[in-house]
């Protein structure tokens, strides 16, 4: 008699092994931890104390304005765009602060103030991106003009800041142990960079972002809020900018009309080794950060290093946003 109820038997089918193998979007991020990896494991080979857990915490010390500004200028190059005032910006941020200070302004006041020169000021430039159809290169360009015309219009002198709110700022210290410590400006650089990656990954406001850096026409077609989303974004780079003149002018203690100069083609340098597409929608705030790591332990070894001139650090970020941008076309020509 035949078995009904048992099923038929089948060949046993192999198991194939998965391979892993990274999305294309990961690929750049990928690269730039591995560059990291490198650069760490040959500066602990090459110079005494370099391992030092202090070593890597003043990288971020050092450079948490930076981050806070490539923060803002990530969300600018993924809608495809560019804001080149955000270097100027710190300067007349630092200065507004300083002269208000020492004209016996309270502290209390004077940060929202700085606070909001660079969101108006980026307000100002998405409007005319948007309205105007202007190319951002152009509008951001005039923004810089602008920013850096009027601090040297109110002091072309450097202007010290002995405010005692400022000073406290300034002086404060989060101690992990002996000699291992982190900065105000580092706490709040994190903070930043946490609700920048939240925003980006779990909002409609960042969907919006990589939707319009992926292709513009499309997402208007979609019904998507293009303008305000172009026009948001920059005001949130105006605001990083001016955020990170207050965390300059922390790190300082002084505000000048020629502060950050420079700290503009930082900023993008730092996004685009970040593995962020110069042509928009597609990055990660987390390669930003590893960007600004990248050009910190730059200078780090350099430092250490002793006898190579500081313009060094310039060169070898040439030769890495070359190497990088050979990488994003490489990455972008295979996903297609």
């Amino acid at each position: 008699m035949i078995d009904v109820t048992s099923p038929p038997r089948t060949p046993a089918k192999k198991t194939a092994r998965r391979v892993y193998r990274p999305n294309t979007k990961h690929i750049p991020v990928l690269a730039t931890l591995a560059l990291l990896i490198v650069m760490y494991s040959v500066g602990v080979y090459n110079y005494d104390g370099f391992g030092d857990t202090q070593v890597i915490l003043n990288v971020f010390v050092d450079n948490a304005f930076l981050l806070v500004v490539a923060v803002g200028m990530t969300f600018v190059i993924l809608t495809g765009g560019i804001d080149l005032s955000v270097g100027a910006v710190i300067a007349l941020t630092t200065t507004v602060a300083a002269t208000l200070l020492n004209a016996g302004w309270p502290a209390g006041v004077v940060l929202p103030v700085a606070l909001l020169i660079g969101t108006v000021l980026g307000f100002g430039m998405g409007a005319v991106i948007h309205f105007f159809k202007v190319e951002p290169f152009i509008a951001t360009l005039a923004g810089m003009f602008l920013a850096r015309g009027l601090s040297l219009l109110i002091n072309r002198n450097s202007i010290p800041i002995t405010n005692d709110f400022w000073t406290q700022m300034a002086q404060k210290r989060f101690r992990f142990d002996d000699g291992v410590f982190i900065s105000l400006n580092v706490v709040i650089a994190v903070v930043v960079v946490v609700i920048a990656a939240v925003v980006l990954a779990w909002t409609r406001f960042g969907r919006n972002v990589y939707a319009i850096g992926g292709n513009a026409d499309s997402a208007l077609l979609m019904g998507l809020p293009v303008g305000r989303t172009r026009i948001a974004v920059y005001t949130l780079s105006g605001f990083c900018a001016s955020l990170g003149g207050v965390l300059y002018s922390f790190y300082t203690s002084s505000g000048y009309s020629l502060h950050g100069q420079g700290l503009e083609l930082d900023a993008i340098a730092a996004v685009v080794i970040g593995g962020v597409l110069l042509t928009g929608g597609s990055g990660y705030v987390l390669g930003t950060v590893l960007g600004v790591l990248v050009l910190g332990l730059i200078q780090t070894i350099i430092t250490f290093q002793g006898d190579l001139n500081s313009w060094w650090t310039r060169i070898v970020v040439g030769i890495l946003l070359f190497a990088f941008i050979v990488l994003q076309r490489l990455v972008t020509r295979k996903a297609k």
